[in-house]
């Protein structure tokens, strides 16, 4: 078990995830701060309010904090276009070399030809 174990983690997928994981939590304290401390204001300046995370609604006893909720998708929105831009500068940088077409083989009219002519010979 040990043995497959080691064999596991030394493939190359799962040192890439790992190295994906850590960079993009990495990513996620940049973008949360990007969100906290430019984005939110700037919207707070539209809807008069600096900070959207102290926006509630008591109803009762219960209260929903809608505010964070609305942080919180505005950051996915962000890390979301982000990382459709930064694949996409990628799939730009990395040119796609188009692929080789195999030599092309004999087709079905060779093979009827060549069965035409050995029949013939006999």
């Amino acid at each position: 078990m040990l043995k497959e174990f080691k064999e596991f983690i030394q493939r190359g997928n799962v040192i890439d995830l790992a190295v994906g994981v850590i960079i993009g939590g990495a990513f996620t304290n940049i973008v949360n701060s990007l969100v906290n401390n430019l984005i939110n204001p700037l919207i707070g300046l539209f809807i008069g309010k600096i900070d959207l995370s102290n926006l509630v609604l008591r109803v009762g006893g219960a209260t929903f904090k809608y505010g964070a909720f609305i942080n919180t998708v505005i950051n996915f929105l962000i890390i979301a276009i982000i990382v459709f831009l930064l694949v996409k500068g990628i799939n730009r940088l990395t040119k796609h070399q188009p692929e080789k077409e195999a030599p092309a083989g004999p087709t079905t009219d060779d093979y009827l030809r060549e069965i035409r002519d050995l029949l013939k010979e006999k």
